[in-house]
């Protein structure tokens, strides 16, 4: 896990190094001051050779030494450090987040299906924020406490190697209680990062559906759902915060009886073996630049060991393998004609689950435009999901134009399957954004002449802002039919050769879904279009129509033909019609 980190530190090695150094200076700056007190007690105010005149020169002199130190050299020093610490560490989150979100787009449908956008979003923001610990502390920090410790250590010697000696005496005790509190730390904060992120998924899920909490007016049953989730935290926040400050107690108290020691043995030392009051004074100085590290080292602890379970949350994110990918030897091939054929296709979403399609036969000619009808979770939104390689085929094989649809890469597949869904998501952004998501590079004419098409163009001049309009979290502020028609605008300006339309017009008040229904015959013309429909009215024109029943086709014709029939198309046709 450290190594697979690192790569992302590589790059800024010499940045650390740099910041490592002058985080030296700046942490050696502050050890002047034990030997400045040493001075001033033994050698000036102690001097019995010095005149009092001579004692105040002195005096004067060392300090404004000291002073120029602390006020000209030390700030630029401490600056430097703390930005380039900062910005070291935020680019390498940035590489991450890149990284990861790339990561993400990769991975399939299948994914997203199984996991909740709150609990994903958790791992991309707060734990990849909680790893920048391990840059700061664990890179930086730790090294520098331990650096500072280690000439610390040197000046006290060189001063009294028994009092040295004396201050080491809780060492063993320090590390010992480190090993054991430490170990335990990192499951307790990976169970407390887990149900933060339980927390933070069903809150995500829920304030996207307030609209239905308050309709139904279960506010309060919502209420007792969300305590659940926050107690969960609650409990797993408070055993870790338990065993932290148990840690924190017994390490805290370790070092405490550091600095009773060295005071007992060092006074003994000046009045028996002749030590001088500034050593001891100088001495006493040191163990706070001593022992100060050590309690900072315990802090990094807790930190480090937070930041090691969010890296272990974080690869875990990493390491979600991908379902749908380019097989060796795939290439950028343009679809010529849009035939499409499905060949004794099987489907199921997960291994361990039963099948959803049966050995499914299938030829949609170049130009057809084919209707896919019958019971909802009859199969017909999982057969139009593979086209594009949303999920791959368990068995059989899907060919385009006579190639299977895994010799193309999936980027070139996809460029060339333009989709209307029933509910299209359009991002909290312009109008003129979401439209270009079909073409980015399109020109300002191209995405006008789209929204035409889709007989958008008008309703959209009469918004406050026109095609700068802000349009809300997922389309909010457009109604059900404008936010289609900004849909159906993008997959004009796309012009793919195939089109697949999922009971696009389904949600719609009927002068909506008349208004959809012209575009969507426009957009359909010239090139293959494969339709989900739920009203059947809207898809009598379809030059073939195909029955999907419990994964299966179990009947294909047109309108007419399979009215003569009186089978599974004419029995579903007669009950809309007697409905209607």
């Amino acid at each position: 896990m450290f190594r697979r980190y690192l790569q992302f530190v590589k790059p800024y090695t010499w940045l650390i190094i740099l910041t490592i150094l002058i985080g030296i200076l700046k942490f050696g700056i502050p050890l002047l001051i034990p030997l400045l007190i040493k001075y001033v007690i033994d050698d000036v105010i102690g001097s019995q050779t010095m005149s009092i005149a001579d004692k105040k020169d002195a005096l004067i002199r060392v300090l404004l030494i000291f002073g120029f130190i602390f006020t000209v050299i030390r700030p630029p020093v401490e600056y430097y450090r703390q930005y380039l610490a900062q910005w070291t560490s935020n680019k390498i989150l940035y590489d991450i987040r890149k990284k990861l979100y790339r990561h993400l787009q990769a991975l399939s449908v299948r994914f997203y299906a199984n996991n909740k956008v709150g609990e994903v979003i958790s791992r991309v923001i707060n734990d990849v924020e909680s790893t920048k610990d391990f840059i700061v502390t664990g890179l930086m920090n730790v090294w520098l406490d331990l650096v500072t410790i280690i000439i610390a250590l040197a000046i006290m010697w060189t001063m009294d190697p028994k009092l040295t000696l004396v201050s080491l005496i809780i060492f063993p005790f320090y590390i010992f209680s480190v090993y054991y509190f430490f170990g335990n730390l990192r499951k307790l904060t990976r169970k407390r990062s887990q149900a933060l992120a339980e927390v933070q998924g069903f809150l995500h899920e829920r304030v996207q559906g307030m609209t239905v909490i308050k309709s139904f007016a279960i506010e309060e049953n919502e209420s007792e759902r969300f305590n659940k989730r926050n107690m969960n935290f609650l409990t797993k926040a408070t055993d870790h915060t338990k065993w932290n400050a148990k840690s924190f107690a017994v390490i805290n108290t370790v070092t405490d009886i550091g600095p009773l020691l060295v005071v007992g043995f060092g006074a003994y030392f000046v009045i028996d073996d002749g030590m001088t009051v500034g050593s001891l004074a100088a001495f006493i100085a040191y163990l706070d630049r001593l022992y100060g590290p050590l309690r900072r080292l315990v802090s990094s602890s807790t930190t480090l060991t937070q930041s090691l379970a969010s890296m272990d949350r974080m690869f875990q994110l990493f390491d979600e393998p991908y379902d749908v990918v380019d097989k060796p030897g795939a290439k950028d091939i343009a679809i010529k004609h849009g035939d499409i054929t499905f060949d004794q296709v099987g489907f199921k979403y997960n291994e361990d689950e039963t099948e959803v399609l049966h050995h499914v036969d299938l030829d949609i000619e170049s130009g057809q435009t084919v209707a896919f009808v019958g019971m909802s979770g009859g199969g017909k939104s999982t057969m139009i999901s593979l086209i594009p390689r949303f999920y791959d085929v368990t068995s059989g094989t899907i060919l385009i134009d006579g190639r299977p649809i895994d010799d193309y890469t999936i980027e070139s597949l996809r460029n060339q399957v333009g989709m209307v869904m029933q509910d299209n998501i359009l991002f909290s952004e312009s109008i003129r954004e979401n439209i270009l998501l079909g073409k980015p590079e399109a020109t300002e004419e191209e995405m006008i002449y789209a929204a035409k098409l889709a007989n958008a163009h008008d309703f959209i001049m009469s918004l406050p802002d026109g095609y700068d309009t802000e349009v809300g979290e997922r389309g909010v502020k457009l109604s059900g039919g404008q936010k289609q028609r900004v849909a159906i605008s993008r997959v004009f300006l796309k012009n793919p050769p195939i089109l697949i339309l999922d009971e696009a017009t389904s949600a719609l008040d009927l002068e909506s879904e008349a208004v959809i229904q012209e575009a969507l015959e426009t957009l359909s013309q010239d090139r293959t279009t494969v339709i989900v429909a739920h009203r059947l009215s809207t898809i009598t024109h379809a030059d073939k129509i195909v029955v999907v029943q419990n994964g299966e086709i179990v009947e294909t014709g047109t309108h007419s033909e399979l009215m003569q029939n009186q089978s599974h198309y004419y029995n579903l046709y007669t009950i809309q019609h007697l409905e209607g």
